[in-house]
């Protein structure tokens, strides 16, 4: 039995809290230490949007959360942490007196990140009993969401966290060379001064900025980035005829990037009033679940295209998946999920096409288990589904987990015969069936045929077996 891990949060604000969640929900022990009063209540709010959305990103069973702690002390919370992530005001006084506590009550081999969006780690080390124990872990909000996370700090130890970050699905950047605000913050500080100029000089309200960027380049930037954005700009000549064309206006006096607005109770005012007229209609937690469901929403449509963060979640994905079934004398288990927040409709519950979906990739894990895989399907043989007749028994809702029980009912030459049913896993309430009958074919010809080798060895294997099963009770319940 692998060891459970255990991540140990300083500081259980916004960032503390999405990083509980992050490492919660991919089955590590928490334990949160932060002197406010209300510290669970406010870990428990971000750890409900958490639960609502992470797992929407996987198309596999998600690792069981782990267990969730409260500290009195943090010499209490870092005894027998693998992981400490220190996410405290942005003050180095205070990071310096807690990342002492840290050290004189952790393990030597411990990781001790930090959340810091500015500092470097030269700072944050000064003074420190182990200096290459210390780095900073910048990530970005909602932690438990967006998977990128800036590395600076000792080499070998930065070899290390990259490991932690990548198998709870993140994506770790180790930066170069250590600056001030690290690389991202660089680039936000740059965009935000522009912004601010822009509201102060009356050219735009905070609404039509955030308009320019979310209908606009926002969306390029979501999966491509900058710079393979604007190589695309440059059309069949590339970057170079991009950077010749549009090179000389950086010269131009648009921008007031080295100008900085000082921001006075009237600027401060006007923009706290547009913003309020732009969003003030929701709370809080109301704005950072439209967050997460959008997020998800964009972050699942890259997947298919395995693309940007659609790559990442695949990877992820692959590293969460369930073993094929091997015990062929029994109802076989093909599926367990969570319900996206992108498979619901107008009536607040799943949409009857994603029950295909659902067992459609239910079959996919027998054709897998047979052996008629992507490199059998790359030489040319593969199974199409032929019928499926679907019976809706009860809503499936956003969030629910499910499984899928499937059994062979004919696997005879050319003829793979299934019958799924769909359950949700908490309370093992029957959600749907489907009868299903795949024809096994040539891509070459289009046409059917026998399968061959391997897969006609298994496949009848798995018939025969499966044969000897009572016909499933919802189906003998259909008639």
């Amino acid at each position: 039995m692998s060891k459970i891990m255990k991540a140990a949060i300083i500081g259980g604000g916004v960032i503390g809290g999405g990083w509980a969640a992050r490492f919660l929900l991919n089955g590590w022990d928490v334990v949160v230490s932060d002197p406010d009063p209300e510290v669970e209540r406010k870990v428990g709010e971000v750890l409900a949007n958490a639960r609502r959305s992470l797992p929407a990103l996987s198309d596999v069973s998600v690792p069981k959360e782990g267990r969730l702690s409260y500290a009195a002390s943090i010499a209490e919370a870092v005894a027998d942490a693998d992981w400490i992530q220190e996410s405290a005001p942005e003050r180095l006084d205070i990071k310096h007196i807690i990342l002492a506590e840290i050290q004189k009550h952790c393990r030597s081999d411990a990781l001790i990140g930090s959340s810091t969006s500015g500092f470097k780690p030269s700072e944050l080390q000064q003074g420190a009993a182990r200096p290459e124990q210390i780095f900073v872990a910048h990530p970005f909000n909602p932690v438990y969401l967006l998977p990128v996370i800036e590395l600076v700090g000792h080499a070998a130890t930065l070899t290390r966290a990259a490991e932690v970050l990548e198998a709870i699905g993140m994506k770790p950047l180790i930066v170069r060379k250590e600056i001030d605000a690290h690389i991202a913050d660089r680039f936000l500080e740059a965009v935000w001064r522009e912004a601010l100029w822009l509201v102060k000089d009356g050219i735009a309200t905070t609404q039509e900025i955030d308009d320019v960027i979310r209908y606009g380049f926002g969306m390029r930037w979501a999966q491509m980035g900058l710079f393979e954005t604007y190589r695309i700009a440059g059309g069949e000549a590339g970057m170079r005829h991009f950077i010749a064309q549009f090179g000389p206006c950086l010269s131009w006096p648009w921008t007031k990037l080295m100008d900085v607005p000082e921001l006075t109770q009237e600027l401060t005012d006007m923009i706290a009033d547009q913003s309020d007229a732009q969003s003030g209609h929701h709370t809080i937690r109301e704005l950072e679940r439209i967050r997460d469901d959008n997020l998800v929403s964009i972050m699942r449509a890259l997947k298919p295209r395995n693309y940007g963060t659609g790559e990442l979640l695949n990877l992820h994905d692959a590293r969460n998946k369930s073993p094929l079934p091997t015990d062929i004398s029994a109802p076989l288990k093909t599926l367990e999920r969570v319900i996206p927040v992108d498979w619901m409709d107008y009536n607040g519950h799943m949409n009857e096409s994603r029950y295909g979906q659902v067992f459609s990739n239910a079959g996919d894990v027998v054709m897998g288990m047979v052996g008629a895989d992507q490199a059998y399907i790359d030489g040319g043989l593969s199974y199409f589904t032929v019928a499926n007749e679907i019976g809706y028994l009860s809503e499936t809702h956003l969030g629910d987990v499910i499984h899928v029980r499937t059994q062979v009912l004919e696997a005879r030459g050319k003829k793979l015969r299934m019958y799924h049913e769909m359950m949700r896993t908490s309370d093992g309430e029957l959600l749907a069936t489907c009868n299903q009958l795949l024809v096994h074919v040539s891509l070459k010809t289009r046409k059917s045929c026998e399968p061959e080798g391997e897969v006609l060895a298994k496949i009848t294997a798995l018939g025969e077996a499966q044969a000897k099963l009572p016909r499933p009770a919802s189906m003998r319940d259909q008639g």
